[in-house]
């Protein structure tokens, strides 16, 4: 059983269909063969049988002298027919036969019940050295007798054996045709198959994205259709990966350039006699500055590099809370700047790392951006954070790009920062079902707007996070 089942593992799919066609039709030729013969063997019987009866009536209406009939033996022409052989059955077993050549025949009891007057008529198949033959046996004009009938089957063999072999050699040739039909229509079905499957050898040996030609509107069509699908959507996520490394370079490249420099200075100074305190602690504070803003953008990549955190476990939490933790963290950053906060209670399912990430960048942004000695306000009501800030605002054009990558606007290119904070705001709010937009507020100012879903009621969300934990 292990080398067919091998077999079928190892041979290609247009082999298994016309091994599949070759074995439908085989069955079904073997059905129709099957009926078409028993059909025909039963009909061959059937008029055998009526034509022995018929015969068999004919004559016993024209024996008259039976006795004398039965001394002298009954030749097969009375009834018109060389081809069959006459015999008399009494009721006690006694047989007359016509003098015709053959093995004597084996009459038993359905033809002595005929003599008997029990049955009216019997047919049946006698077996004897010459071959089969068709016996029928019908009343005689006698009283105590029965005319029996006997004729070869030889004939009926004959014909039964070349039917046999016709519908054999057709059924094979039909089986084989079938074979052949079903090879080449899965050669050809599957001729797209084949081009995905070379495309595809070809993706991973050249990596060449490019897409394929789809013809028609079948389910291979649909499949080269979501084939191509994955080749762009395989091409997009490889830009944003050349994308994300070539601006995490140029970003990089910034403070990494300027401790270069600052060490630079320091060697300088120290082979020409050194420099003064407060020139070293400026240097000394400009590295920490860089090494700082360096470890910022390092976080900030990681975190915008992985889809989806190391970690998940996400767990109901009230959202104001996050709010007032991130606004003690950024005002100590920015003491001059005044946080106008008012929140009331939210609870939502999620992580309390990564929204409390994505808040602090709001309001990071909003006091870097706002004038040294402005005001930040931040409102948390039903699932909506705002954080507004008293800064200029943001171009119409610059609009649609504040959610990219590592842009920034021209008047903020001076100011520190990687260009990262929104698109992380973005990532993760998404990833917690909200969305998150940015507006300019009249007369002046940003207008940053966070939804997130939750519930007011602390048991209610709990409740809702656990309902939808998997089973």
């Amino acid at each position: 059983m292990a080398r067919p089942v091998d077999w079928a593992r190892r041979a290609s799919l247009a082999s298994r269909v016309a091994l599949l066609a070759a074995v439908a039709v085989g069955l079904s030729v073997a059905v129709v063969a099957a009926a078409a013969y028993f059909t025909v063997r039963h009909q061959l019987l059937d008029t055998l049988d009526h034509s022995l009866k018929n015969r068999a009536y004919a004559a016993a209406a024209q024996l008259n002298a039976v006795n004398e009939l039965a001394a002298k033996g009954i030749p097969s022409w009375v009834v018109g027919a060389a081809d069959v052989r006459i015999s008399l059955i009494t009721v006690d077993g006694r047989i007359a036969t016509s003098p015709d050549r053959g093995a004597p025949l084996a009459f038993g009891r359905p033809e002595i019940d005929v003599a008997r007057g029990a049955e009216p008529f019997s047919t049946r198949t006698i077996s004897t050295a010459d071959g089969d033959y068709r016996v029928a046996a019908v009343q005689s004009s006698q009283p105590g007798m029965a005319l029996v009938l006997a004729q070869s089957l030889d004939s009926n063999h004959y014909t039964l054996e070349k039917l046999g072999f016709v519908l054999f050699v057709f059924g094979a040739l039909g089986v084989i045709a079938a074979a052949l039909a079903g090879w080449a229509v899965a050669r050809n079905g599957l001729r797209p198959v084949r081009r995905l499957t070379q495309k595809a050898e070809e993706v991973a040996r050249t990596e060449q994205l490019d897409p394929i030609d789809v013809e028609g509107n079948d389910e291979i069509a649909r499949l080269a259709s979501a084939f191509n699908a994955m080749l762009a959507a395989l091409s997009a996520s490889r830009d944003r990966q050349r994308q994300l490394v070539a601006d995490a370079g140029h970003e990089l490249r910034t403070p990494l350039t300027s401790l270069r420099t600052n060490l630079e200075l320091l060697a300088q100074a120290d082979r020409q006699g050194g420099m003064s305190s407060e020139q070293r602690d400026e240097i000394f504070d400009d590295v920490t500055a860089q090494v700082e803003e360096l470890s910022t953008l390092v976080g900030d990549l990681v975190e915008l590099a992985r889809e989806e955190p190391v970690t998940s476990r996400p767990e109901p939490m009230d959202l104001s809370d996050i709010v007032a933790r991130a606004v003690e963290r950024v005002r100590r950053r920015a003491p001059d700047v005044t946080f106008d906060v008012s929140t009331s209670s939210w609870w939502v399912v999620g992580e309390a790392t990564i929204l409390e990430r994505a808040v602090t960048n709001l309001l990071d942004n909003a006091a870097k951006y706002g004038p040294s000695d402005g005001v930040v306000t931040v409102r948390l009501e039903d699932g909506v954070l705002t954080v507004l800030d008293d800064g200029p605002g943001i171009s119409d054009n610059d609009l649609p790009m504040v959610f990219e990558r590592f842009w920034r606007a021209d008047d903020a290119r001076t100011l520190p920062g990687s260009g990262l904070g929104l698109s992380i705001v973005k990532q993760a709010t998404e990833r917690h079902g909200g969305h998150v937009t940015v507006t300019n507020h009249e007369p002046h100012g940003t207008l940053v707007t966070m939804v997130l879903p939750g519930q007011p009621d602390e048991i209610e969300v709990a409740l809702g996070a656990r309902s939808s934990q998997p089973v």
